[in-house]
């Protein structure tokens, strides 16, 4: 045990564009099962088990609540509190907005900052420094965790370390941003330098304190946005228009560049922000041929790649240092040397408001999942999973009609006034114009096809009458 007064905030806000097509706006790279089969969020909670710590305080998007506190609840912890930004504004005031929560509540916590979209392999090498960390954050430093370089790394920024406090922690002499590769060679052959690795340990205090010393701009907004915040369910709404003008700044850039009391602890913990395909591949495992394989693949005469399938079969033959991943509704082939140019894919998809780089085929909602499978003129059909004991929101449409087929489970329809049930095999029909829901009442998922006709087929053809699921 380390100690109890640790609480854990986890960032889990941002796009991760470089990691599409698994990536996508409203289902990020920390949402995803990477390299095990917990996603990359579960795992940030997963590896602090040793760790003798509060339930960890989660700050991410509005439009990603739900799929946080869904799986949180996976990993079971349901006691977090989830701060909900309305839009983004970089890690000062996301942190900021933790700490004064904190002492909102007459606690000082240390305030232990992590990334959700980090992977660790050598999670008591992880624990071993934050341990090393807590008694300089308990007499008042700023710490911050630098990772040992294993390669002249160009796209990370360094920090180089000053006077030798104590057993393993070291002064700050300087962040450095990301340099030229001559540069990065140089900082690794001096032994100096460490890879920022935005990890950060101190009390909330201190940390509020030095904020409003030096950004004193950011505080205002952040307390005015919080005093005027609503409690909903696990959630805390940040009030938008006094948060909406609160500066966008690192904690970098805010703080720890500019205070007198930053200290960095090295870290060799096999650490990666997992920022492109490439750098996935490297911490993969990988087969003879040095090929990371995950999903249905056939893989002749394949060598130093990384193929992935999420739905279909994917065969390559004869091919070197490629990046193949396949999804419900899109492909990326791209050379391995070559992806960090994948984010200009997702920026012309962007521009020609195509869907892909917002979303996936398969849309998960607090009640579970819908997932496309054909589309027509006028039809669209779907595959529609309701989660045990959940329920769609009571709704109409004006242009579209609705059939059901349940195929596996137990469905209770509400129809105008009307309630009934459907079990396997059994259908129903909702007319234009009728108010209408779905729920599961048993315990196995409710699964059914919906097969939607009309002239206007979109989600927007919805007029709530219940908002029973925020965010459907």
């Amino acid at each position: 045990m380390i100690n109890n007064k640790i609480l854990p905030v986890i960032m889990a806000g941002g796009a991760g564009s470089r990691l599409w097509p698994m990536s996508r706006t409203l289902y990020p790279k920390q949402f995803l099962e990477l390299i095990s089969n917990a996603t990359m969020l579960q795992e940030t909670v997963k590896r602090l088990d040793k760790l003798d710590h509060q339930a960890p305080l989660v700050i991410c998007n509005e439009e990603h609540r739900f799929i946080v506190a869904e799986q949180l609840r996976k990993v079971n912890i349901d006691n977090s509190d989830i701060i909900l930004e309305p839009v983004g504004r970089n890690t000062a005031p996301a942190i900021a907005l933790a700490a004064l929560n904190m002492l909102e509540k007459k606690q000082d916590p240390l305030l232990l900052v992590l990334a959700a979209d980090h992977i660790i392999q050598d999670v008591d090498a992880f624990l071993s420094s934050i341990k090393h960390a807590v008694d300089e954050a308990e007499k008042g430093k700023l710490v911050t965790f630098g990772i040992i370089p294993s390669h002249p790394e160009i796209g990370y920024g360094y920090i180089k370390r000053g006077e030798k406090l104590g057993d393993e922690t070291f002064v700050v002499d300087a962040f450095v941003e990301k340099p030229k590769l001559e540069t990065a060679e140089k900082y690794v052959a001096s032994g100096e330098y460490y890879w920022n690795s935005g990890m950060f340990l101190f009390k909330a205090s201190r940390y509020i304190s030095e904020l409003k010393k030096y950004a004193p701009n950011i505080l205002s907004a952040c307390e005015k946005s919080l005093n005027k915040s609503k409690k909903d369910l696990d959630f805390i709404r940040v009030d938008k228009k006094e948060f909406i003008d609160c500066p966008d700044d690192s904690i970098d850039y805010a703080v720890m560049e500019q205070t007198q009391d930053a200290v960095v602890v090295p870290m060799d913990a096999k650490w990666s922000d997992v920022g492109s395909w490439s750098s996935l591949w490297e911490i993969s495992n990988k087969d003879e041929n040095n090929n990371a394989i995950r999903g249905d693949v056939l893989a002749e005469d394949t060598s130093n790649s990384y193929i992935y399938s999420q739905n279909k079969l994917v065969a390559t033959v004869g091919v070197d240092n490629l990046i193949v991943v396949e999804t419900k509704d899109a492909i990326l082939i791209a050379d391995k040397d070559k992806v960090q140019s994948v984010k200009n894919i997702v920026e012309r998809l962007k521009q020609e408001n195509r869907y892909e780089y917002l979303q996936h085929r398969e849309v998960f909602r607090p009640w579970g999942s819908y997932d496309e499978i054909a589309k027509g003129d006028r039809y669209l059909v779907e595959h529609v999973i309701v989660n045990p004991g959940e329920k769609t929101a009571l709704q109409m449409h004006y242009h579209r009609a609705e059939h059901w087929v349940v195929v596996k489970g137990t469905a209770k329809v509400t129809y105008n006034d009307k309630k009934y049930f459907l079990t396997e095999n059994e259908s129903t029909y909702i007319p234009i114009g009728v108010a209408h829901s779905i729920e599961n009442p048993g315990l196995i998922p409710l699964e059914l096809i919906e097969v939607r006709s009309g002239a206007y087929l979109s989600e927007k053809d919805i007029v709530r009458i219940d908002d029973v699921s925020i965010g459907e």
